[in-house]
């Protein structure tokens, strides 16, 4: 029989002559279980944001990105498509121009993100259907050229696509030599009609404009330029491999990105914010704690009689400390079970209802995204019981010493 179980639990259950002993225990298990809810809630918020993030991203970013190491441009020949398309898992190469422009419609300007793709772009299945919002997904029409608006820069412009009286004007400032007068040198100047409206992220919503590629190669000057080589990889086929053939295949003039690399500094941030969430939980966890010290304290008072009669059966200071160092566990373990049970349900009830909006619109996600992992509740259960290992061992050490004949 275990002897410091047995008898922590019976500390723990059985009614006490000082009922505040009592409180204090129910207190300290209440702070525990509320502060464990706590954090298990932001730590699975933090994982959904993260989710989140990779379903938006992945919504319009290529699975592996090609771009120059140096410079925003590089020049794109047969020979290095077929090296590319040459690597294994290769699926798709789409050629890719992207620079900024200033876009005029009707009386109304804004400075947006021409993207120029090439015929094979909507096989990559980069905007679903459901993202268009108003018009067709297409980028030529009857042979002619069109272009699909982010809904952002539909509302700033007041574009109607349904309208052909209009035509989008997109204009791109030249690299002129200094002492040219003529202003028709210093840009140039072509019109498109909007086939289709999407809406993804904000982010995207309000800068993008997609065009044909060789519409894009006339408005930026680019010729047989491009900004980057966006490829899909066959069904089934792992990209970290199929990114690392690639990366060996063309050399250190190119860096090959897979989806999170391609915004590095915006997942780093991510992972430093729960980072520091983490350490918060630490702290906080602490603090917590503190009633359980205190609980144990009054215990360790409350009992020293008890104490002397254990020892006179033989008890040692090492078996008297383990009984209080148990009965802390026993408080810490019954707070953080409770306080993750009814985190996890919260986090239930939220990802099936959603009833914590994000406050914004996206057709993306309506409530806040939560995604809960077995490893956070396990580091916030391990966390605990450090934690209350260390704070209990005083009280421990200080009952181990009240075993005297006084006492009884």
């Amino acid at each position: 029989m275990n002897v410091p179980y047995f008898i922590a639990r019976r500390y723990l259950l059985s009614k006490r002559k000082k009922n505040f002993i009592n409180v204090i225990s129910i207190i300290s298990m209440v702070a525990v279980a509320i502060l464990s809810a706590a954090i298990i809630i932001v730590l699975s918020i933090f994982n959904g944001l993260g989710d989140l993030l990779h379903a938006i991203n992945n919504s319009f970013d290529p699975e592996i990105k090609i771009e120059a190491s140096v410079g925003k441009s590089f020049e794109v020949n047969d020979v290095l498509l077929k090296k590319v398309k040459s690597v294994p898992g290769v699926k798709l190469v789409t050629e890719v121009i992207e620079d900024y422009a200033y876009a005029r419609y009707n009386d109304a300007t804004q400075v947006v993100m021409v993207k120029g793709v090439s015929d094979n772009f909507m096989q990559q299945d980069r905007i679903p259907a459901e993202s268009i919002v108003e018009g067709d997904l297409v980028l030529k029409k009857n042979g002619k050229p069109r272009a699909l608006v982010g809904y952002g820069v539909r509302s700033t412009l007041s574009i109607a696509v349904d309208q052909d009286f209009y035509a989008l004007q997109l204009y791109y400032v030249k690299s002129v030599k200094s002492g040219s007068f003529d202003p028709s040198k210093m840009y140039t100047q072509k019109n498109i009609q909007p086939a289709g409206v999407f809406s993804i992220i904000q982010t995207f919503d309000e800068n993008y404009v997609i065009v044909p590629l060789d519409f894009a190669q006339q408005l930026l000057n680019y010729n047989n330029k491009r900004t980057s080589l966006e490829i899909k990889v066959n069904p089934g086929a792992d990209i970290r491999n199929v990114e690392g053939a690639l990366q060996l295949a063309l050399g250190k003039d190119f860096n090959v990105l897979n989806g999170e690399e391609q915004h590095e500094d915006l997942y780093r941030v991510l992972k430093l914010e729960k980072l520091f969430a983490s350490v918060a939980a630490i702290l906080l966890l602490v603090i917590g704690s503190i009633n359980i010290y205190f609980s144990l304290m009054m215990l360790a008072i409350d009992k020293k009689r008890d104490i002397t009669i254990l020892a006179a059966l033989g008890a040692d200071n090492r078996l008297l400390r383990r009984i209080f160092i148990t009965e802390g566990l026993l408080i810490a373990a019954i707070g953080t079970g409770i306080g993750l049970f009814f985190g996890g349900l919260i986090l239930l009830l939220q990802q099936q209802f959603g009833f914590v909006s994000m406050g914004m619109n996206s057709s993306v996600v309506d409530g806040y995204p939560v995604k809960m992992l077995f490893s956070d509740f396990l580091y916030v259960f391990s966390i605990m019981a450090v934690v209350t290992l260390a704070i209990s061992s005083r009280p421990a050490a200080l009952a181990s010493r009240f075993a005297s004949v006084q006492n009884l």
